[in-house]
């Protein structure tokens, strides 16, 4: 028999899924969008929203739907490819990028300020003692609800209301024009930075985490385990859209603080250190470094759960090697792993989008496994010309493609093929009205 969750215990993991959530993507990138955007914020942040808080809040109903993770979502598909897409998602997420690029970020952000001189030396202990420490609550396995949503999560909401109040309340500048894409095309541009935070992606490998942890609680109904799914995703969503709110219009009114900035990182230091001081700084590393563990903490643990769940290594011997492996990445830098990246966003993130899709609409598919192949294989097919368009290769033959030039070449063909399957006939009912 399914124990009922409590009232409380479904809020920790509401916000449990809201603090995996806000990693390194969710503090860098949307002071930046901000201050392009300038007076097209509003536009530029419903775009950003769109694919930051949107498609995660979908990904994670898509799980719930499933009831499994990501090997789940593919179930029409033959198996060897959905393991690979999961596989996929999983590395990029996890040792390649995702989670290296928290600590990362923590360090830049949170103790590099904070320290006279910081050396490659200073970047190898800091990864260390970071993985190391993160190992301690990955290895608690069934207490995930307990250590971060009733713990961490808490102490980073009230840093965060902190700063947000701050914020609007005593902005530095007025709102400048908007700046590069934002000017032509403010939703679409916001659209495609949103894809930076990586969340669409992190929804279908937290989703399984979530139901992991609903389990060691003791709801194990299928039917109880959605509703919860549901509601902490909910929460999870309204937590993340608050944020960004708050991180645009920081963005927008640092123009008088960080004019030169290169990046979101830059923009709040330098915002949080007039509004705060010195004490300022020991504020945003506490916020950062939070931010970024829950989410290593998440990232490893759902690695390690795929992993032992699907093949011989053990949760334990694979967490250990998953972060020795994300150590040694980040010591590559942050820039160079931002390089990297983003041309493999753009390419795998149509294909999460699809899977997200077809597992929300696949009942409503007379074929399911024809609707599978298609509506996935043409989302991967565009998402890789636009993934070479953003590593910089000449692609001007492709501009006649709808939306190639914006990086949106994926969407009307995948759109299309999910018309196509929606609309398809099994072949019972072609024999039968044949008869």
């Amino acid at each position: 028999m399914t124990k009922p969750l409590g009232s409380w215990n479904t809020i920790s993991l509401g916000m449990m899924v809201f603090a995996f959530f806000l990693g390194a993507g969710n503090l860098i990138f949307p002071p930046m969008a901000g201050m392009l955007a300038g007076d097209n914020l509003a536009m530029s942040m419903l775009g950003f929203l769109a694919t930051a808080v949107g498609l995660p809040l979908l990904g994670l109903l898509a799980i719930a739907k499933a009831g499994g993770g990501i090997v789940h979502l593919g179930r029409y598909l033959p198996s060897k490819v959905a393991n690979f897409i999961a596989l996929a998602i999983y590395l990029v997420l996890v040792p390649m990028f995702g989670i290296p690029r928290t600590c990362l970020v923590a360090y830049e952000l949170g103790l590099v300020p904070l320290v006279e001189s910081a050396s490659q030396l200073t970047l190898i202990a800091y990864s260390l003692f970071y993985f190391v420490a993160a190992l301690f609550f990955i290895l608690r396995r069934g207490g995930l609800i307990d250590t971060v949503g009733k713990i961490i999560t808490p102490l980073l909401v009230i840093c965060i209301a902190v700063i947000g109040v701050s914020v609007f309340s005593n902005p530095f500048a007025e709102i400048a024009e908007a700046q590069k894409g934002f000017a032509d095309m403010p939703f679409g541009q916001g659209f495609i930075d949103g894809y930076n935070t990586m969340d669409a992606l992190a929804a279908l490998m937290f989703g399984v985490l979530m139901i992991d942890a609903l389990n060691g609680k003791g709801v194990s109904g299928k039917g109880e385990q959605f509703g919860y799914l549901v509601k902490a995703s909910i929460i999870a969503a309204i937590g993340l859209t608050l944020f960004y709110v708050v991180l645009f219009y920081l963005g927008a009114t640092a123009t008088g603080v960080a004019p030169e900035a290169q990046n979101g990182g830059e923009i709040i230091v330098a915002y949080v250190a007039v509004l705060f001081g010195a004490k300022g700084q020991l504020l945003l590393s506490t916020i950062v470094s939070l931010a970024c563990f829950t989410t290593a903490i998440g990232g490893i643990s759902s690695f390690s759960t795929y992993v032992s769940d699907n093949s011989k290594f053990s949760y334990k011997l694979t967490a250990i090697v998953t972060a020795a492996c994300c150590a040694l990445v980040a010591n590559i830098g942050l820039n160079q792993l931002l390089v990297v990246s983003i041309p493999i966003l753009i390419g795998i993130y149509p294909v999460a989008v699809a899977l997200i899709a077809f597992n929300l609409l696949v009942d409503w598919f007379n074929r399911p496994q024809m609707a599978a192949r298609l509506i996935i294989g043409v989302a991967a097919i565009f998402g890789v010309l636009d993934a070479i368009k953003a590593t910089g290769v000449n692609m001007e033959a492709f501009n006649v493609l709808p939306g190639f030039s914006q990086g949106f070449a994926w969407l009307l063909p995948t759109l299309a093929a999910v018309l196509v399957s929606v609309f398809a006939r099994s072949s019972k009912q072609t024999v039968a009205e044949t008869a």
